[in-house]
């Protein structure tokens, strides 16, 4: 009893140095990968591409991530977390680079394929490793925290590269981002990393597989979340630029400004009260805000719409995410992340092809209504996922 009291009044403590190192090194990641976020259409452009090519180079690069994921989840577990992510960082920046010598629509797509493999390890690592340095108890909170650090490089990584390619040409900005991902790799060498567990019984080891069945359910309800991020990522710049809507840029650092103070209580009130306190309002926030972007007729609604899709993406992913991994056992924690990070890919993966080909023959309005429309589905999975564990639970009762 006494334990359980001094355990309540002392929690283990989230913010460990290497926790830290690990926050740091993932801002740094994303930061070089930000920067290419809004550019590289505008660099698809600028090569000649159509809004269905931008659809395509996004795609393929969530696409190759998706099917190099669970290789990366059964490595974690094999080999080890140090070397899963030391090598998806070698291979992301080196592909960052090669942005920098492409000088075609189909050497986009090469080099695109190529980093969404690095992109699958790394991410599929870093998720892995901070759940193993964040307290099972307060999962959720830790990876808000985490999070965060993604989010930081939001705020900046997209205005510092629109703001870059105005004054520099699009290879460099490349080199530069690829500079930014080499200087994640040299922080990430300082971190202790958790030694493989190794299955007593050689017979009893895990096989390959390809998901983790604790991590299905959340992962689907993201599947339909993230579809919204290929309209916004490939198609927001050139549609404010259509309706003569300024400020791009404020866009998004709005939206990582209002992701980052979400994430400063979400986790802790899924940790608290669980996924039915945040997922619910969270998700109807993203849905408000994707029926503003569809309207969009001036820069406060633009403004309006990063802020409330910021609050509500930024409430629902590290819940979801903590949901995927809370069942995991400890040999699978790699694979339910793997899992995760799977359908996150899918979502946008899917939604930018589909966007591209509504894009060209729609207009990008049309992106944002089917942005709302994958929204709602979401919340009306939940709510059917909710009525069946009811039901579960009134039966074994």
């Amino acid at each position: 009893m006494q334990e359980k009291v001094q355990e309540k009044n002392y929690p283990e403590k989230i913010w460990t140095r290497d926790f830290t190192i690990i926050c740091i090194a993932n801002f740094f990641i994303f930061l070089g990968f930000q920067m290419t976020l809004p550019t590289l259409p505008l660099f698809v452009k600028e090569l000649g591409g159509s809004d269905q090519s931008i659809g395509w180079i996004v795609g393929i690069f969530t696409f190759s991530a998706l099917i190099f994921r669970p290789y990366a989840g059964q490595l974690l577990e094999t080999k080890g977390r140090k070397f899963v992510y030391m090598f998806g960082l070698v291979i992301f920046a080196l592909t960052v680079g090669a942005f920098a010598i492409a000088t075609s629509i189909v050497a986009l797509l090469m080099i695109r394929f190529i980093q969404g493999i690095g992109f699958g390890f790394s991410s599929t690592a870093t998720g892995t490793i901070a759940t193993d340095l964040i307290p099972s108890n307060r999962r959720g909170e830790g990876m808000g925290y985490f999070g965060l650090s993604g989010n930081l490089s939001l705020a900046f990584g997209p205005v510092l590269g629109l703001a870059l390619v105005d004054v520099i040409t699009f290879p460099q900005l490349f080199l530069v981002s690829a500079g930014i991902v080499v200087v994640a790799i040299i922080i990430s060498s300082f971190v202790k990393y958790k030694k493989v567990e190794r299955l007593p019984d050689k017979s009893t080891t895990v096989k390959f597989d390809i998901f983790e069945k604790t991590a299905i359910e959340p992962s689907i309800l993201l599947f339909f979340l993230t579809f919204t991020f290929g309209g916004i990522a490939s198609f927001l710049p050139l549609y404010a630029t259509q309706k003569g809507v300024e400020g791009i840029e404020l866009y998004f650092l709005m939206y990582a400004i209002f992701l980052m103070i979400s994430r400063t209580f979400a986790g802790r009130i899924y940790d608290l009260r669980g996924h039915i306190y945040v997922f619910p309002p969270g998700v109807i926030m993203i849905f408000v805000a994707m029926i503003l972007l569809a309207w969009l007729p001036n820069t406060i609604v633009l403004i309006v719409a990063a802020s409330i899709y910021g609050l509500g993406f930024g409430s629902v992913q590290p819940a979801l995410q903590a949901w995927a991994v809370d069942k995991a056992a400890n040999n699978r924690k790699g694979m339910a992340n793997a899992t995760f990070f799977s359908f996150f890919d899918l979502g946008i993966g899917i939604g930018a092809i589909i966007f591209g080909w509504i894009a060209q023959h729609f207009g990008y309005g049309y992106i944002y209504i089917t942005s709302a429309v994958s929204v709602f589905a979401s919340l009306m999975i939940y709510i059917a996922l909710l009525v069946k564990a009811k039901q579960r639970e009134q039966s074994i009762s």
